[in-house]
């Protein structure tokens, strides 16, 4: 939703040569849909169901009916999300963000599994172009046997109140939630690496014990481990004051298809620790510490190694965060539209 909400908001404002026709679908969410798009600054055409992703995924996944212009009318264009590949008449274009329900199933809901599976192969056969995050999604789909010429890669990008981060930002955060001196991991589940990021904290903490864990997401954590802070979900206003606060962060997940917060900490000003991996060593771009997201003791001493605050390394990371904007995603998006005149 992240991901659609900036680029849809972005588009509208960037082209006001094209027609753009929103469309979604829930049963308890409908109002939400409402409020985006009133919030929206450009030209857009709305339709909104009780359309659930369950029946999406029915209807659209495996009965491969109705047309998605049965709902909008006539398109030249249809981009679809991550969910359903529904039937279309139109130029077709779909972003796959990842490939974590194939390629790490165990750690996803066996139903959403079977959702992507299912999902993945209509992609591999009727849609025209594909776009990813990243050259590592990339090769993931290579793998999978997707046809290389229709695979275009568009990054992500950090919201730009990452930014501008202010020293009172700073303080009211670290005040509202009793921070102190802390390192934040965002995410909490077993693909987002949290065990071993917990047991790498304790495994140091007799030599920083200054410094408390921050962890947020939503889950469940052993609240014994002394100077582990769960925050939960948080609000969206906090975040990017509590990268620029934070020493470090620690972002070692076994696998992603971009890693959008290690963007989000360069854009802060926070060094990061990530994983030697997938699309995570890619992003950083040697500006993060990488290590090895399976063994504790190099996680332990990516933390310790990054604590030391390499200024040209967190300087670096600034510089690469500033080539990327949402206006950048969306102008390349576009150009995937206008492919649809070459064909």
């Amino acid at each position: 939703s992240w991901y659609t909400r900036h680029l849809v908001s972005a588009l509208l404002e960037l082209d006001d040569k094209n027609n753009y026709v929103l469309f979604g679908g829930s049963l308890r969410q409908k109002n939400y849909f409402h409020k985006f798009a009133g919030d929206l600054h450009g030209k857009s055409e709305n339709h909104f169901t009780y359309f659930s992703p369950l029946l999406a995924d029915l209807f659209w996944n495996r009965l491969r009916f109705p047309s998605i212009e049965f709902f909008t009318g006539k398109l030249d264009v249809f981009h679809s999300s991550d969910w359903t590949c529904p039937p279309t008449c139109a130029f077709s274009v779909t972003t796959v963000h990842d490939l974590a329900p194939v390629k790490l199933p165990e750690y996803t809901d066996s139903r959403v599994v079977s959702v992507h599976r299912r999902r993945l192969e209509l992609v591999k056969k009727y849609v025209d172009r594909i776009i990813v995050p990243s050259r590592a999604t990339r090769e993931d789909l290579l793998g999978l046997g997707f046809d290389p010429h229709k695979i275009r890669v568009i990054p992500e990008a950090p919201a730009k109140e990452f930014y501008s981060v202010t020293e009172d930002d700073v303080s009211r955060v670290e005040k509202k939630y009793g921070l102190g001196k802390y390192i934040l991991t965002i995410g909490l589940n077993p693909r987002k690496n949290t065990t071993r990021i917990i047991d790498s904290y304790k495994k140091i903490k007799k030599n920083i014990p200054e410094y408390n864990l921050v962890i947020v997401g939503a889950g469940k954590i052993d609240k014994s481990t002394e100077g582990v802070i769960h925050l939960g979900h948080i609000d969206f206003a906090d975040l990017p004051a509590l990268y620029a606060g934070s020493a470090a962060l620690i972002y070692t997940s076994l696998y992603e298809g971009f890693g959008l917060p290690i963007l989000e900490a360069f854009a802060s000003g926070c060094p990061v620790v990530t994983s030697n991996l997938s699309s995570m060593k890619e992003i950083s771009e040697g500006a993060a510490v990488l290590v090895d997201p399976y063994s504790v003791e190099s996680i332990a001493g990516g933390i310790e190694k990054a604590l030391n605050r390499n200024e040209q390394n967190i300087k670096k990371g600034h510089e690469i965060a500033k080539r990327y904007s949402w206006s950048k995603t969306a102008e390349s998006t576009v150009s995937v539209y206008k492919e649809f005149l070459n064909i």
